[in-house]
């Protein structure tokens, strides 16, 4: 089986509450806060798609898309 590629962070910041749960489990560090505390993808090319930014979201504000 082949590892998954990413291929986009879907964000919803309206539904966003800047909690930060999606930042503390990403393995990779890709996730970040911005200085709103909305997150976003800083360092997207790190991504492994193991989805715990999304399956960790109490508000569904992030979905990861895959190729």
């Amino acid at each position: 089986m082949a590892k998954p590629k990413l291929k986009e962070h879907i964000i919803n910041s309206e539904w966003c509450k800047g909690c930060g749960i999606c930042v503390h489990f990403c393995p990779k560090n890709v996730l970040e806060l911005d200085q709103e505390d909305k997150v976003f993808p800083a360092r997207q090319k790190d991504c492994i798609c193991c989805h715990l930014c999304e399956l960790r979201c109490p508000d569904l504000a992030i979905e990861v898309l895959e190729e």
